[in-house]
């Protein structure tokens, strides 16, 4: 075993550590994670949230036991994979031993350890990006045809993961119009290569057709509840934290496209982060949407800092581009990851005010990161339904009935008891079990001042009272209430029926 393999090993050693230890165990799952896992009991070619790759990984995880354990080392392992296909990306391009540490070192130790720890798409996006990148890179430097194709194949993957990969099209696209590289739009073998893809990702296609496009819908949601308090200028801004220890190297990856003679045939890839980025910036795009750019670039700009620093006086200045990362990373690991107490972050917000950290998708601030608020809560949710469940007659008749996926998804995950919890709220409208004459319903309701609930609902039962709530007072689903109503006065699933058609006539 050569030493260059003993240090990839332990770089790869090293990112799975450490994706494991950087979450406090007070914290649960994302409000995300729950909906994800559930999918594998639905499995199709698409949902209204999310195409359908990760509906497969979560039956992988069902599959080897559905632990915290397998749900966190899938998007340890994407990262890994990042990590490696930029190593490999580095001597594609001739990098030596210390651009493979280098570069190595600054996908560690970056903004991908807090992406990798949620089990989200995001960290297959990243994956993909950086291995379409890749593959270019292996196509241009080769000239074999062969690459053409798994780019294909690359590009149809992170579609049917997330179409944010979209983007990366349209950014890439004009940049090699624009290049001496535009020879490769007259060979064939491209068209059958976009005939390929396209066959790949026609299942979710069609799948979106019958159902009436729901992304479109989606788009429009997003647009409306959580793009439209995205800050272009805050966009820009948030770009330089992602890497912020690589950043140095990402701008000499980006000269290095420009007048590094080596890379002249590369030099597509300037004008694509640039086209890219404006993209992102014209549609206000979230931050985190463009982080699967620069893995590639920092490739580059390893390569090309291992040339020039390896002569002279400027040899010593290679381990300053080491340290910066190691030195970055550790304001990053005291705010970035959810291994501080709820307590600890309340007592010392200053630090997370500073980096906007405590301003969620509403536009306000909070007394906790959003990503952090919505790791708490769940088990507690679970457990008090599992027990007002367990109280009921007719177990079987009865609908838990949720408001938000999250809440769902955590009481289906975490239930004793058998439970399938259900929502009008994105892919739940779909899951409902119609076939069973409900008698009874537990109502899970997001926190309202006011509600009236018992009200609007109690007349349809026999009986009507709240069993419980979210007494987390730092968990985004702190004072979710629990409604319990039994013996129906009237046809429930009627009423179930109405209420999805609205859905999902309001969805088209």
């Amino acid at each position: 075993m050569t030493k260059k393999t003993l240090i990839l090993i332990g770089f790869i050693v090293l990112k799975f550590a450490l994706q494991y230890i950087l979450i406090s165990p007070e914290y649960d799952l994302q409000r995300d994670e729950y909906l994800h896992l559930d999918q594998a009991h639905h499995l199709a070619w698409g949902y209204l949230s999310v195409p359908p790759v990760t509906s497969w990984v979560s039956y992988i995880i069902y599959l080897l036991g559905n632990s915290v354990f397998w749900i966190k080392f899938f998007p340890a392992l994407f990262g890994a994979l990042t990590l490696l296909i930029v190593w490999r990306a580095i001597e594609t391009l001739r990098g030596n031993l210390y651009a493979l540490i280098l570069g190595a070192t600054c996908i560690l130790f970056s903004s991908l350890l807090r992406l990798n720890t949620l089990y989200q798409p995001n960290s297959l996006d990243v994956l993909c990006w950086t291995g379409f990148y890749y593959v270019i890179i292996l196509y241009f430097t080769t000239e074999k045809t062969k690459w053409i194709y798994i780019g294909a194949i690359v590009f149809a993957l992170g579609f049917l993961n997330k179409y944010n990969i979209l983007f990366l099209l349209i950014g890439f696209l004009p940049a090699l119009l624009l290049s001496n590289q535009r020879k490769v739009l007259a060979k064939k073998d491209l068209y059958l290569a976009l005939l390929l893809g396209l066959l790949l990702i026609l299942p979710n296609l069609l799948w979106q057709y019958n159902n009436q496009f729901p992304i479109v819908h989606h788009m429009k949601e997003l647009a409306e509840t959580q793009l439209v308090n995205v800050d272009r200028i805050g966009f820009l801004k948030e770009q330089l934290l992602f890497f912020i220890g690589g950043f140095f190297v990402i701008v000499a990856g980006l000269y290095a496209l420009l007048f590094y003679k080596p890379f002249h045939k590369y030099r597509f890839f300037f004008a694509s982060i640039i086209l890219t980025l404006l993209v992102f910036i014209y549609f206000k795009a979230k931050a985190y949407y463009a982080i699967g750019l620069y893995p590639i670039y920092i490739a580059f700009g390893a390569v090309f800092l291992s040339d020039i620093l390896k002569t002279g006086w400027k040899r010593f200045l290679q381990p300053v581009f080491i340290i910066i990362p190691l030195l970055f990373f550790i304001p990053m690991y005291n705010l970035a990851f959810p291994n501080k107490s709820p307590e600890y972050i309340v007592k010392h917000p200053e630090k997370y005010k500073k980096l906007d950290m405590l301003r969620w998708e509403d536009g306000k601030d909070h007394a906790l990161p959003q990503d952090f608020a919505d790791m708490l809560g769940w088990k507690e949710l679970a457990r008090k339904t599992d027990s007002v469940y367990a109280a009921l007659p007719n177990q079987d008749k009865t609908l838990v009935l949720c408001d938000n996926y999250g809440q769902a998804g955590a009481i289906n995950y975490y239930t004793k008891k058998g439970i399938k919890a259900v929502s009008f709220n994105a892919d739940y409208v779909n899951w409902f079990d119609l076939s069973i004459p409900y008698k009874n319903l537990i109502r899970i309701k997001d926190y309202e001042k006011d509600s009236d609930e018992l009200k609007e609902t109690g007349p349809y039962f026999n009986t009507a009272k709240i069993s419980g709530e979210v007494t987390n007072q730092y968990s985004r689903e702190y004072g979710t209430t629990i409604f319990v109503f039994t013996d129906a006065k009237v046809n429930i699933n009627k009423k179930i029926e109405s209420e999805i058609k609205s859905e999902k006539d309001y969805s088209k």
